[in-house]
């Protein structure tokens, strides 16, 4: 009997390598879909998967995500996504914003909109990785947080759009979550910025805690839709909020 198939998209570190392994440990065969081809060919050789390199702003690297999958996908994790910068609306780079959203929102729709036939087919699960930013706003956000917001948009037009398809649409919101180049993505590679995010927070959320989270979304029984999950460390009790120890 073959195995499930799954798609991940940002599957080339962090929350996306995670993801690929623990659908792969449940039983999925898993497409790492990632713009950093030889992390996920090394990626999908470990976990005896298929690695296609994708960025989810092209167009041209979607229709090679479409050929790969086939005719039928019981599984598409969009997780490619990611936070540009962190000044005030008043100095906002323009160009991060555009490209927040282009990967962000038009990202997950191009993707989302490509696959859907085969997800249809195999009445597949739709995983969309948001974020608490999608749901509160905080100074310095606001690229990302608008792009999170549309995303949260998205997914709940969607869901309501597909009511009478075999297909689960579920959005997983974290919080604060150490994972691997986000914090250092958004500050330029500026490492000392990227570790004062996380300073004092014994136990942010992992990767491997968000993974665990996607599995069990996508391995619920097939009536079961979690429309959305929100998950923080327990040290963060709002998204301004964060107990940090001196």
């Amino acid at each position: 009997m073959s195995r499930p198939l799954a798609v991940v998209t940002g599957a080339s570190s962090g929350i996306g390598a995670a993801s690929a392994r623990h659908l792969a440990q449940a039983g999925f065969e898993v497409i790492c879909a990632a713009r950093r081809l030889d992390r996920v060919e090394e990626l999908a050789k470990e976990i005896e998967g298929r690695a296609v390199r994708c960025d989810v702003t092209s167009a041209d690297d979607v229709a090679s995500l479409i050929e790969a999958v086939g005719d039928r996908l019981d599984l598409l994790v969009n997780n490619a996504g990611g936070a540009f910068g962190f000044e005030p609306v008043a100095d906002a780079d323009l160009d991060a914003w555009r490209r927040m959203y282009e990967v962000n929102v038009i990202g997950v729709a191009a993707v989302t909109k490509s696959l859907l036939p085969a997800l249809i087919a195999g009445r597949g699960t739709i995983v969309v990785m948001g974020s608490t930013a999608g749901q509160v706003a905080y100074e310095g956000g606001g690229g990302y947080v608008a792009a999170k917001h549309a995303v949260k948009a998205v997914v709940d037009t969607l869901r309501l759009e597909l009511y009478d398809q075999p297909v689960r649409v579920c959005e997983i919101a974290p919080g604060m979550v150490r994972s691997e180049g986000f914090a250092l993505t958004r500050f330029e590679g500026d490492q000392s910025k990227a570790d004062a995010v996380y300073a004092g927070v014994a136990e942010p959320l992992t990767s491997d805690d968000i993974a665990d989270i996607v599995t069990w979304v996508a391995t619920r029984p097939a009536h079961v839709n979690i429309d959305r999950l929100t998950v923080r460390p327990r040290a963060q009790a709002a998204q301004h909020k964060v107990h940090r120890v001196q």
